[in-house]
């Protein structure tokens, strides 16, 4: 096990490997293995057996020319080509032509693929679909400028038909503000503007009551904007996973879908679809003895998965042992990897025990592991080619049995193309290939994530409740992220410690988040009026920051530059006054 033949065999024509880009691709995940395929900005792109396909997928449940994804106009079509044995979406088998969503998921035989476009697909409306799409980002971005709630429901009506019906039902329960949307397959949309959660959840109740004499199968999920995000793509992802969780004629918050893993001292937390089956595919591979080789960003919990495969491992009473390849020197490759004997050379006072050695029975984790000099890669190989290690200064070998687990932030194929790593090492290492998607890829996660980041911390300080605005938390969500989960945790650790009040604001952000920009004044127009239509006058939020950046002015003038009793002049927290006061560039020195 661990040679290259055990890979399965994904062949893709007419495109290049792991997108650099933001563009739309797919996460395809087959036995052991999954990668990332992009995809066309538009055109057809075809799945199958056949040679000449654009994604080739070496599956007995996969027919010659099996499916076909239609690309049009931003929106992402999946249409079954008559196959024999069906495509499903979301565990459900489709019949001619379904429109996709950013996170659904696509099974054909044996094989998982998860799509992710970005900006979120589009979906099918019961009213113009170009202008729902668009209330619904409008909707979203009066979320978080008023600071005004937003529910999104999810409803699934267990037929594929009956959207018409059911939407003349539910039409009693619906105000003139609220939308309502045509997803496909079952599932109806609703977004609920101006209705706090309880609210909502009143409304889901009673719509879901109104349907069930007709629609048995009915049940419905329920997400809140900012709580449970700022994106309308994650929005409609965490309702409509909680609708698929929900029993049949009741309600699901969305809030309560987010799976929590723990793994001794560690715990990761899963709400992406595309992260979820990455762990199970994790899961599944722990119970083998294959190498696994974990790719992604920086900051993106690629020791959390490395941790995962030793925990659910028959080696979990082992030693799970970590090495950082980028911060190995090179004249201490040896000595760290094998070990040494007391003498073996000058300052060595005493026996070491060696990583591959101190790892027996258990997992050894190769961090950063394409940072690895040619002469590490090659000493490396050899030792896990004979299963044996010497100590520096001795002459006995020491048989090994330890798994390995290898992660990179970089494309190993490239490398060894360019001769920057061995290819023997590469298969050696990569019999089984596992990608994290960025976090800017699973916007659901960045609310929920940040939320127990933020619980974590106050309770260690010993703080009450703490909460996140709709502006900070779209602020959190529409940011890129480019350390990950690294990033944002530090994010919340540092607001959380410079801040003393009990909600978090855009301004309390660092200043690399803090600066984002910002939508366009006038660019939303308000609840209830046309989308053409400009608004007239500046944003109340505009307004509120001149005043409170004028009042701080007048204070600090009036204190002759002491924040302190500037601060107390207009009863603000001392640590949130410096903190504006850098923000809005204001002069804090004091008068002589």
């Amino acid at each position: 096990m661990g040679e290259s033949g055990d890979i399965p065999t994904l062949s893709l024509i007419g495109s290049g490997a792991r997108p650099e880009s933001a563009g739309a691709y797919l996460l395809v995940i087959h036995e052991g293995s999954s990668t990332v395929v992009p995809l066309p900005a538009s055109g057809d792109f075809v799945i199958g057996r056949a040679p000449e396909v654009n994604l080739q997928l070496n599956d007995a449940g996969c027919s010659r020319r099996h499916a076909v994804l239609q690309l049009r106009d931003g929106e992402v079509l999946l249409g079954d080509l008559g196959s024999h044995n069906g495509t499903l979406v979301n565990g459900a088998r489709i019949h001619g032509t379904r429109l996709l969503d950013s996170e659904d998921v696509i099974a054909i035989g044996k094989v998982v693929m998860v799509l992710h476009a970005s900006g979120g697909a589009s979906v099918r409306q019961l009213l113009d679909r170009t202008a729902l799409r668009q209330r619904f980002e409008e909707e979203v971005e009066r979320t978080a400028r008023y600071e005004r709630p937003l529910g999104v429901v999810a409803i699934s009506l267990g037929e594929a038909s009956g959207h018409a019906e059911a939407l003349q039902l539910l039409q009693p329960q619906l105000r003139i503000l609220d939308v309502a949307g045509n997803v496909g397959d079952g599932l109806v949309v609703l977004l609920l503007p101006e209705l706090r959660h309880e609210a909502v959840l009143a409304t889901t109740g009673r719509i879901v009551a109104a349907l069930t004499p007709r629609f048995p199968r009915v049940r419905a999920g329920v997400a809140a904007c900012p709580s449970d995000g700022c994106r309308a793509d994650a929005l409609l992802s965490a309702a409509r996973t909680a609708a698929e969780r929900a029993d049949l004629g009741g309600v699901m918050e969305a809030g309560r879908c987010a799976t929590e893993l723990r793994f001794g001292e560690r715990t990761v937390m899963l709400a992406d679809p595309a992260m979820i089956q990455v762990f199970d595919l994790l899961r599944r591979l722990a119970s083998s003895e294959v190498t696994v080789l974990i790719s992604g960003e920086t900051g993106v919990g690629k020791e959390n998965a490395a941790f995962a495969v030793h925990h659910w491992s028959p080696r979990a009473r082992g030693p799970f042992v970590a090495l950082n390849c980028a911060a190995l020197q090179e004249t201490l490759v040896e000595s760290e990897l094998f070990g040494y004997e007391k003498g073996a050379f000058s300052g060595a006072a005493a026996t070491k025990v060696g990583l591959l050695e101190a790892a027996n029975q258990g997992t050894l984790f190769f961090d950063e592991v394409g940072e690895l000099s040619a002469a590490a890669q090659a000493k490396l190989l050899r030792a896990l080619e004979v299963r044996r290690v010497t100590r520096l200064g001795s002459t006995k070998e020491r048989e090994i049995d330890v798994r390995i687990v290898a992660a990179t932030n970089r494309n190993l194929e490239t490398e060894v193309k360019l001769g920057r790593f061995r290819q023997d090492l590469f298969f050696r290492l990569g019999a089984a290939r596992v990608h994290l998607p960025p976090l800017r890829d699973r916007p659901r996660e960045v609310a929920i994530l940040a939320r127990a980041f933020l619980d974590e911390l106050r309770a260690r300080a010993q703080r009450p409740e703490m909460s996140i605005s709709a502006a900070c938390m779209q602020a959190l969500t529409t940011y890129a992220w480019p350390g990950n989960v690294r990033e944002l945790k530090n994010v919340i650790q540092f607001v959380s410690a410079a801040t003393e009040e009990d909600t978090l604001e855009p301004w309390h952000l660092p200043e690399s988040l803090a600066n984002e920009p910002a939508v366009a004044a006038g660019s939303v127009p308000a609840p209830g009026a046309a989308l053409t239509q400009p608004a007239k006058f500046r944003p109340v939020a505009d307004e509120l920051r001149e005043l409170e950046r004028q009042r701080m002015q007048d204070a600090l003038d009036a204190a002759q530059g002491v924040q302190k009793r500037a601060a107390d002049l207009i009863g603000m927290p001392q640590r949130t006054f410096g903190m504006k006061v850098k923000q809005y560039g204001l002069s804090d020195r004091r008068r002589t």
